[in-house]
């Protein structure tokens, strides 16, 4: 299985003041296509920056990230924004949902960037919500959900544009055990059966179990890899 991730020696610093702080020394990896990659670790162990490299939301200070073979590293403000939007999806612990929109108008959100039309737009966003389970949910706004179901909204958001990568920072940790699970096997199923590439961060061992592969940091460095039996 060829890699869709291919990170070498990248290193991230953050200036504050005068002081320069080295949040990531020198880190190598590769994550296969189709790979479901946790990524855990203690406050401060860089795993969130990480996530936001590989995802194109920051820049490294030094070395390399070649996604599906492009150097996103290497690409303009204007450039990484469009290959973002066509490649990535986000998941975040809080749901950035839009409160005065409904869940399909949330869903339909990216799909503003690009030429489709307003009937094409909302029937892909009936089949992302209809792939999280949330087909009968469609005209509530985000306050009418629960946190589990306003989660899977975000996920939908994330999917329905197609991307290749599915980039998640603690995507269960402001969910009750329950809504927790429901969110886990929904992006499980969305690896297994839809072949989503996911990286996601949590602090959440039973959350990464549910991954096919957890890598340890610490300290900015990657210090451990834990392979699951594939559910």
């Amino acid at each position: 299985m060829s890699n869709l991730i291919e990170i070498r020696d990248l290193s991230k610093v953050y200036t504050r003041g005068k002081q320069k702080v080295e949040v990531l020394h020198h880190i190598d990896l590769d994550v296969a296509q189709g790979e479901f990659l946790a990524l855990m670790g203690p406050s401060g162990s860089g795993k969130t920056t990480l996530l936001n490299l590989i995802g194109g939301l920051d820049q490294p200070s030094g070395g390399s990230i070649a996604i599906g073979g492009e150097r996103i590293d290497q690409l303009s403000a204007a450039k990484l924004s469009k290959w973002r939007a066509a490649k990535v999806g986000f998941v975040f612990q809080f749901y950035n949902l839009m409160p005065t929109l409904s869940a399909q108008r949330n869903v339909e959100l990216p799909l503003l960037l690009t030429k489709l039309s307003a009937a094409e737009r909302k029937k892909r966003a009936a089949i992302a919500l209809a792939l999280v389970g949330l087909s009968d949910r469609a005209s509530h706004k985000p306050t009418e959900l629960s946190g589990g179901q306003q989660q899977r909204v975000s996920i939908a958001r994330a999917i329905v544009s197609d991307p290749t990568l599915l980039v998640c920072d603690e995507p269960t940790g402001d969910l009750d055990r329950q809504s927790a699970e429901d969110v886990l096997a929904l992006l499980q199923a969305l690896n297994r059966d839809h072949g989503k590439t996911i990286v996601m961060v949590t602090h959440d061992p039973k959350a990464a179990e549910r991954a096919r592969q957890t890598l340890h940091l610490d300290k900015g460095t990657l210090v451990e890899q834990v392979a699951h039996a594939v559910a």
